[in-house]
């Protein structure tokens, strides 16, 4: 999620806690309640998986041929297991993960390379002795499902992405989205989104990334919006998202070397992560890759149309004959 835009509409706060000389400390004491009370709140609900010198945070449910869901930006593994999760476990065994440095996982070494973040993954993933998978990716999280396709091509039955980014785009960031990761944001601006976020504020950055579509109810309070305000998980997504252009510049080459099955499924009317830069581009490129245009609908398929990534997904284990 992009929660990072919070920054923005907090920087008032920020100057004024600068003004009051001792306020850093109580800055620091009201962040480090609102993200001890947002950890209560929103607990793990899964294993916590050793992988070297991080843990990984996955959840399991079901049975049947393995499908890997891995998350978007400042999101974890509970954007799944809102709604979707429960209907594929009915044919699959769903293996939902928090990328390193979200949600319940550990950062690694590298994790601002998606290729990293994949490897991971995959060590976590082979501990519970996944074999074959279906790999699913949402926004961020598609450029990471295309690194394990890419690090594993004879491990991965097949690939879906949903609103993936996949290749490199013109021009750069917004400021709420690369502020976090430099000296001043951690400083200060931060702490201030940590420690003075309001739920309206919330609410309305939720708001923005399912439009054109509402937020499904309950889904902020499922997924833990607190964990996503925690200020280690602000950084750390903004790292991972300001860096992430020149990463896709050298992952992009590789995909016509795909040869598995890849459904992709992209909105026309998606604002975050454009069609035509990413969705078409990458049915161009791959070679076994099949493309579905969803009109209307925003960034968030998986819940504003949740048949359509199902048929996704059963497309690609059919094509892989998984089923």
């Amino acid at each position: 999620m992009r929660l990072m835009k919070l920054a923005s509409s907090i920087v008032a706060l920020v100057l004024a806690a600068g003004a009051l000389g001792g306020c850093a400390v109580l800055l620091d004491a009201r962040a480090s309640s609102r993200e001890a009370a947002a950890e209560a709140r929103t607990p793990p609900v899964g294993r916590l998986i050793d992988v070297g010198r991080a843990r990984i945070h996955v959840h399991v449910e079901g049975s049947g041929p393995d499908l890997v869901l891995i998350h978007g930006a400042n999101g974890n593994l509970r954007d799944f297991t809102f709604a979707l999760s429960a209907r594929l476990a009915e044919r699959y065994r769903v293996i939902a993960l928090d990328r390193p440095g979200l949600g319940w996982s550990d950062v690694i070494d590298g994790h601002e390379d998606p290729r990293a973040q994949a490897r991971a993954l995959r060590a976590a993933a082979e501990v519970l002795e996944v074999r074959n998978p279906i790999v699913l990716g949402h926004s961020y999280g598609g450029a990471v499902a295309l690194a394990w396709g890419l690090g594993a091509p004879d491990d991965t039955a097949g690939l879906v992405i949903v609103a993936g980014a996949s290749h490199p785009w013109e021009g750069g960031l917004g400021l709420s989205q690369t502020l976090p990761a430099t000296a001043l944001g951690r400083w200060a601006v931060v702490p201030a989104v940590t420690a003075f976020a309001s739920d309206g504020q919330v609410e309305g950055v939720l708001e923005g990334i399912f439009a054109p579509q509402a937020v499904p109810d309950g889904y902020g309070a499922h997924i833990g919006t607190g964990l996503s305000l925690r200020r280690a998980q602000i950084v750390r997504n903004s790292e991972q998202v300001s860096t992430l252009k020149p990463y896709l510049r050298e992952m992009a080459p590789g995909y016509g070397g795909l040869e598995m099955p890849i459904e992709i499924v992209h909105s026309d009317a998606d604002t975050t992560v454009g069609l035509e830069i990413h969705g078409r581009r990458l049915a161009e490129d791959a070679p076994d890759a099949r493309l579905t245009v969803l009109e209307g609908v925003g960034h968030m398929p998986q819940h504003s149309d949740p048949d359509a990534i199902i048929a996704a997904i059963d497309r690609a284990a059919t094509r892989a004959g998984l089923r």
